[in-house]
């Protein structure tokens, strides 16, 4: 019998960061875009992405999981629209109407976000008989170290990170975080994160909201794991 395969998916600039974990055996890729890094067979993925939208953009899994890194709530991006992309390119414009429609803007660092967050929303529409869900790695890093961490820009906090992997049986890591990655343009949070969700694939030790996710209005549900 084969051993499952689990995923952990992280986005930088050029693509995702993917970590898949079989087994005993570990490795690392740095596919352009979803559809390849899903195309070979898995059991489960974990993705550092909003899966599931609300059309004003409040989820109570990210206001669920602002709570749980508290004093850390900025580590939880909210606020993602399909109608932001679908029908603006211009930030300004997206926002003008968001405020038209008395709802909060969306900041500059989500708005980055939109063709990657739009990317993985029309690949979970199209194979919803896969199990792909929404992971946040700033929750199993807290799960890991059972209390709140340093930002993982600081060193001590990337240090951190790092040995938490470690002892999680990453011992790769350094590798990764050097010769895996020179070249490809993702930075090394972005390696650190797609191990955390890969963990929060392969271990899924808890959900907010628990139970049943909430469905979006394209029944997409609305779930972070970690």
């Amino acid at each position: 019998m084969h051993a499952q395969r689990i995923l952990g998916l992280d986005g930088f600039r050029n693509g995702w960061v993917a970590v898949s974990i079989a087994g005993d055996r570990r490795s690392i890729s740095f596919p352009a875009d979803i559809s390849t890094a899903l195309a070979a067979p898995f059991t489960r993925a974990a993705i550092d992405i909003p899966i599931g939208m609300t059309d004003d953009g409040a989820r109570d899994c990210d206001e669920l999981a602002r709570e749980k890194l508290a004093p850390h709530r900025s580590r939880v991006f909210t606020g993602a629209r399909r109608w932001l992309w679908e029908n603006y390119t211009d930030p300004d414009a997206a926002n003008a109407e968001a405020k038209r429609r008395g709802q909060k803007g969306a900041s500059r660092q989500l708005w980055h976000l939109g063709r990657k967050i739009m990317e993985v929303d029309a690949y979970v529409r199209a194979h919803r008989d896969r199990d792909i869900r929404e992971a946040h790695p700033e929750l199993v890093f807290l799960r890991l170290n059972g209390a709140p961490l340093p930002s993982k820009k600081t060193k001590e906090g990337a240090a951190l990170r790092r040995e938490l992997l470690v002892a999680a049986g990453f011992v790769e890591i350094d590798d990764w975080a050097t010769r895996a990655r020179r070249g490809t343009g993702a930075k090394l949070d972005d390696v650190l994160d797609a191990c955390a969700v890969a963990l929060a694939a392969r271990d899924c030790a808890g959900c907010l909201p628990d139970g049943e996710p909430p469905p979006d209005p394209h029944d997409v549900g609305m779930q972070i794991w970690f």
